[in-house]
């Protein structure tokens, strides 16, 4: 937030393409508005009052009070201060209304929320899969971490979510998109960048809720609201991010649409072919293709309209069943059957030589700039040992040859033929070259 305040929303992480009616575009203020929102939230959380807050955005040099003083100059201090109210006052209502995550019992009952919002979101089609597992991935990260903020390369990214770096790369492109995502730095030549997590409390206002013209002030502090329809769906991202990572969950195996199927019925046995399509998010025909496979590998059965996951089908071990003569014996057999066993080895090799070179192209780097700065380029114009042979005559140094024309001064400098200045050594080096 000091960012924020001192620099201005440089990311973007604030933007919304709002308009009001009539046409007329509101994007600048609405961003402006959010801003000076976020900081008088963050403001009031950490003990401002209100005379502060005016007197910060209103006379301090900061990028966050640009609106308000352009407000200012344009209509006067009172309008300028009547809007800087009215967030200031949503600010502390949004404080008052909400609990700050103090400790870390605070950060994983936040984090559980999430999870259960994710679980509940449709993710429609690949790129809704592969955005599934970028966030199911980030999520074990920051439980590690204790915060949403975490550090995460893409290519170990890349192997948690079982798929490559160019997917991963792409996946958070679409993240940061949807301000789902936000990065903060973009790592160094030893750490990956730096990540946020951006948990969003669901929409029940208007979507005024990011502009001056709505309601009172209050409800979300992070500007534009994504509405979140009510659905069917339901998954066990526990269970998706024991598997994601597996062969047989690589984009020509299962996939991910396998992968959703298997956590739909993890999170709750004995689904329809409707119920399945619902829960999971995909389509007829995929749900029929997907549970074709995984009855042909024995990991799940089918009894009436009911699809049942086998006992033991989360760790790969299928069951006979009229639909399976011989049901496989892991997930490594389930991978050599699919013919994607190997994917994640080879993935990680590929990485591991990456990071190989990488690491000595930094100690290369490390070292040339090293040198760079104890030993400093010599002046054109000073004459090098390699260049002047013992006679103090200008040579050039692959084939020795005698330039004609160039010598040493007595400063040790270059300068050309002068019949003031010449050597009889000099000379007659001259005439035999001539």
């Amino acid at each position: 937030m000091h960012k924020l305040l001192v620099l201005g929303d440089q990311d973007c992480a604030y933007t919304t393409g709002n308009r009001q009616r009539g046409g007329k575009n509101t994007a600048a203020s609405d961003h402006a508005w959010a801003i000076t929102r976020a900081v008088a939230a963050n403001a009031a959380r950490v003990g401002w009052d209100r005379a502060t807050f005016l007197h910060v955005m209103l006379d301090g040099p900061y990028k966050a009070g640009q609106h308000a003083r352009t407000l200012q100059h344009r209509r006067g201090y009172d309008k300028a201060a009547a809007w800087l109210q009215r967030a200031w006052d949503g600010a502390q209502q949004y404080v008052h209304s909400t609990d700050p995550l103090t400790t870390r019992q605070d950060f994983h009952a936040a984090l559980a929320a999430f999870r259960s919002r994710i679980e509940c979101t449709r993710w429609k089609g690949i790129a809704g899969k592969t955005d599934l597992r970028n966030l199911i991935a980030r999520m074990d990260i920051c439980s590690q971490a204790g915060s949403w903020d975490h550090t995460v390369s893409e290519r170990d990214l890349a192997e948690r979510m079982g798929c490559s770096r160019t997917t991963a790369h792409n996946s958070n492109r679409r993240l940061l998109a949807t301000k789902m995502l936000r990065q903060l730095d973009n790592g160094s030549p030893t750490e990956g960048a730096r990540w946020m997590l951006i948990s969003r409390l669901p929409s029940t206002m208007s979507h005024h809720w990011s502009t001056p013209k709505g309601p009172k002030a209050g409800g979300a502090m992070s500007g534009s609201v994504v509405r979140q329809t009510a659905t069917d769906a339901n998954l066990d991202s526990r269970a998706a991010s024991r598997l994601m990572s597996l062969d047989a969950f690589a984009h020509h195996g299962l996939g991910g649409s396998g992968l959703v199927v298997l956590a739909a019925l993890a999170e709750r046995d004995g689904q329809s072919i409707t119920e399945i399509q619902a829960s999971a998010s995909i389509s007829r025909p995929t749900a029929y293709r997907q549970l074709g496979k995984l009855k042909s590998l024995g990991l799940v059965r089918h009894e009436g309209e009911l699809y049942h996951l086998s006992p033991t089908a989360l760790q790969g071990v299928g069951t006979r069943t009229p639909d399976c003569a011989a049901p496989v014996e892991g997930w490594i057999e389930t991978a050599r059957r699919l013919g994607t066993v190997g994917t994640a080895e080879r993935r990680h090799l590929v990485h591991e030589a990456q990071r190989v070179y990488w690491r000595r192209e930094q100690v290369r780097l490390a070292e040339r700039r090293r040198l760079a700065e104890q030993r400093a380029l010599p002046h054109p114009a000073v004459a090098e040992p390699q260049y002047v042979d013992a006679n103090g005559c200008a040579v050039e140094p692959t084939a020795g040859e005698v330039i004609v024309g160039l010598y040493v001064a007595s400063d040790g400098s270059w300068i050309w033929d002068e019949p003031s200045g010449r050597s009889e050594a000099c000379e007659d080096s001259w005439r035999q070259a001539s």
